[in-house]
């Protein structure tokens, strides 16, 4: 049974329903989307850029984000993608002939020409609504390539971060509760959460100078699996976060 939403002006959601789009090199658009455009970055977003382009997640923040108090919620800074600094605003990873980092590109990038929205009603499994977007500079959707959400979700490999994405909403809508409690935007609790949730390898290090892993019941596999992998070190984190700020988690202090 799919709940009753309102859902935005004109859109609803696509369901089993199929629809054209392809995006390659010879459509005449190509790139186009690339350019002068708004994109949040997701956690797992920079855990994937960054190990691609070989550099720190402090590095990738410095390089090639922004940083906007309030963009999403007034309560907790966004990432946003920065765009290079000339008249044609591109993405800084746009090439002549395309994307360089396409193999890894960011969860918005692989949903479109998809919109993704997530039911989390109380009580309630999150439900997943895809949406068609329609914006006239895009001529892919005139292909004649038919498709549903579920073949486009396999084709362009988003499993792993709509999981990723679901956890880290979870954890983005506890701090649209302000959770910091008057200390205001950029305090210390704030600048830990958000070490945590957007700079892997800074709170990696934080995680191992105070043997935080040896505090919390977190089983000998799962150490294994943290200290071997930057995706489940952010599970971690995310459910770290959630018990720094009092709030339900998995994780209890020994």
């Amino acid at each position: 049974m799919v709940l009753k939403k309102d859902f935005p002006a004109g859109m609803q959601p696509l369901g089993k329903k199929s629809f054209n789009f392809k995006c390659y090199e010879g459509v005449d658009c190509f790139m186009v989307c690339c350019r002068n455009v708004d994109m949040f970055l997701y956690p797992y977003d920079i855990i994937r850029l960054k190990t691609f382009l070989n550099i720190s997640s402090q590095k990738f923040l410095e390089n090639f984000t922004r940083v906007l108090q309030g963009a999403a919620h007034p309560y907790f800074p966004s990432v946003m993608l920065r765009l290079t600094d000339d008249e044609i605003k591109s993405c800084p990873f746009l090439e002549n002939n395309g994307c360089a980092v396409y193999t890894e590109r960011p969860s918005a990038c692989r949903t479109y020409p998809l919109e993704r929205g997530v039911d989390r009603s109380p009580g309630k499994h999150n439900n997943d609504f895809y949406f068609l977007t329609d914006h006239e500079y895009c001529h892919g959707h005139k292909e004649n390539k038919s498709l549903t959400v579920q073949q486009w979700i396999r084709d362009q490999r988003l499993d792993s971060y709509n999981n990723m994405n679901d956890h880290w909403a979870e954890l983005d809508t506890l701090f649209s509760t302000n959770p910091w409690k008057g200390e205001g935007s950029s305090g210390p609790k704030q600048q830990i959460a958000f070490t945590a949730c957007y700079d892997i390898d800074n709170f990696r290090l934080m995680v191992n100078k105070h043997n935080i892993l040896e505090r919390l019941t977190v089983s000998r596999d799962q150490k294994k699996r943290i200290n071997s992998s930057d995706s489940e070190l952010l599970k971690f984190a995310f459910e770290w976060v959630k018990n720094f700020l009092g709030a339900p988690s998995s994780l209890l202090s020994k």
